[in-house]
């Protein structure tokens, strides 16, 4: 018996280290942390990621968004640097995608938070990462215990619902 419990850790174990991307940190040009922003201020996900309801891509933080507070909050922090050269610029922040799916898959947000998915299933307590990671291997295999796991979930017989 202890085998297959070893075995299944083993198993568990080489899926995560083959999962591209899972629990890796990617350096973005301001260090944001969802900790504060989210955790500490209590900043909703759609303050910073208004087209998650309406749009397949939930978007970046537009330079706005951020200068709604930080053009009297920690005006000369060193951090911010990016931020107020984006705003003197007018061009976008350059955020990096954290969570990254192959080329020949298709998400759109806006169908699962309608559907009544909380952010936090897919991209986990963002309110206490002071970095995103992603904690979810969003493969195949993952994505269909989801939807066999919700009873108003749709049934993807359909192979090109999630595949371009």
């Amino acid at each position: 018996m202890a085998g297959v419990g070893v075995g299944a850790l083993a198993l568990g174990l080489s899926a995560y280290a083959r999962t591209p991307g899972l629990g890796r940190v990617v350096q973005q040009p301001v260090p944001f942390s969802h900790a504060h922003h989210v955790g500490s201020l209590g900043l909703e996900c759609r303050y910073c990621h208004p087209h998650v309801e309406r749009a397949p891509s939930a978007g970046y933080p537009s330079t706005e968004t951020c200068m709604h507070c930080h053009h009297e909050l920690y005006t000369d922090a060193a951090a911010l640097a990016p931020v107020r050269e984006s705003w003197r610029a007018g061009t976008p922040i350059a955020w990096r995608r954290v969570h990254v799916l192959p080329d020949h898959v298709f998400f759109d947000h806006s169908v699962h938070v309608r559907a009544g998915l909380e952010c936090s299933e897919c991209h986990g307590a963002v309110e206490r990462m002071p970095r995103i990671t992603q904690v979810a291997p969003l493969d195949m295999g993952w994505c269909l215990d989801c939807h066999r796991q919700q009873p108003r979930a749709a049934r993807l017989s359909d192979c090109s619902v999630c595949h371009r």
